[in-house]
């Protein structure tokens, strides 16, 4: 037997373990005389190290949303210390300081766009991690990769806002966010065919959640287009677009053109 160390007919007497050495020399003399089987389990099989450290690595998935909501909130309170309050050098007049406030509307827009599309992100990001059962490393890793564009958002905000009449400036910040739905989408993807997802996730609560990043994307880039008539429609039709995916007005033809 497997379990035991010797055996005669079956039946178990000691394992090996309870034995002192010079018990278990004797005893094995004995085995031997007698014609008992020995039977020494055999040990168990080893993974290969890289293998099996890839099979438990990132698998938390409360570490990935711990690291989702920091990485947010550090973005959403860089975007606003761009907005600097005016210098008091030259300002006499109530009409100067009203003349001070109007000159930081391409910062409050912009402000305003970055955090919608933060909060639009985040809310996405959370639903996919609320239907995951599981995580493995290829996911953690595709969510590091959202993250990492969720971190450049700063960036496109001020380069937008320092030139916000300027067309390139409008499509750099409008690749910011093809970039994070992009992201989504495979690391869903890639939940759905890795088998990560809960069980109530159905086919068709799946196809929602690629209709709703591939109509907002495509959206996106409408108000993208915009630009090459004019930013001011651009930047107007992407914040229309944010408002409703922020209020999700039940309106259906609205539901049905936005997902």
């Amino acid at each position: 037997m497997a379990s035991s160390i010797w055996s005669r007919r079956g039946c178990r007497t000691r394992t090996w373990g309870e034995l002192s050495p010079w018990a278990a020399g004797a005893v094995s003399r004995l085995m031997t005389e007698f014609g008992w089987a020995l039977t020494i389990p055999s040990p168990p099989p080893i993974l290969a190290p890289m293998g099996e450290y890839n099979q438990i690595a990132g698998r938390g998935l409360e570490r990935i949303a711990a690291l989702s909501d920091g990485l947010f909130a550090v973005a959403m309170t860089l975007i606003v210390l761009e907005i600097h309050v005016p210098s008091a050098e030259g300002i006499h007049t109530e009409a100067q300081v009203l003349a001070a406030l109007v000159a930081l509307y391409p910062r409050a827009i912009t402000y305003l766009m970055s955090f919608l599309t933060l909060g639009i992100f985040w809310v996405g990001q959370q639903t996919q991690l609320n239907h995951l059962a599981r995580g493995d490393r290829n996911l953690a890793w595709l969510h590091l990769a959202f993250l990492a564009i969720v971190a450049m958002m700063p960036f496109s905000t001020e380069f937008l806002a320092n030139f916000i009449g300027f067309r390139t400036a409008l499509v750099v910040y409008w690749l910011n966010i093809l970039l994070l739905g992009a992201a989504l989408l495979a690391s869903w993807r890639y939940a759905r065919h890795a088998g990560l997802t809960n069980e109530d996730v159905t086919p068709a609560l799946s196809r929602a959640v690629y209709a709703r990043i591939v109509k907002a994307q495509t959206l996106y880039g409408i108000g993208a287009a915009l630009c090459l008539i004019s930013t001011t429609w651009s930047i107007a039709f992407i914040v229309l677009v944010q408002l409703n995916y922020v209020f999700a007005p039940k309106v259906p033809g609205l539901v049905r053109i936005t997902g």
